[in-house]
């Protein structure tokens, strides 16, 4: 499964460095940048309606929203786009 947010459409920064901190004197030395992904803090959370129980895949900072949270609540229907499933559209 994707790791993209259903929600936000949120996905993984891929241009991230891992630079490690090397004390040295001079650039001739210098401390290594490399390469590493920052994946989102994603979480599945199940949604019950009248028509069924429903599992998304949403990000931390979805759930806080107050959008969410009436969705969540029943004050508000689950959009459908929230619904399909995301892709990474390559």
């Amino acid at each position: 499964m994707a790791k993209i947010c259903q929600v936000s459409g949120k996905k993984a920064n891929t241009t991230a460095k891992h630079i490690r901190n090397q004390h040295s004197q001079g650039w001739k030395y210098k401390a290594p940048h490399k390469n590493r992904v920052q994946n989102p803090n994603l979480q599945t959370v199940r949604l019950k309606t009248p028509t069924g129980t429903y599992r998304l895949t949403v990000s931390t900072s979805v759930i806080k929203s107050p959008e969410f949270n009436m969705v969540a609540c029943g004050l508000k229907p689950i959009p459908k786009a929230w619904l399909k499933k995301p892709s990474y559209n390559i």
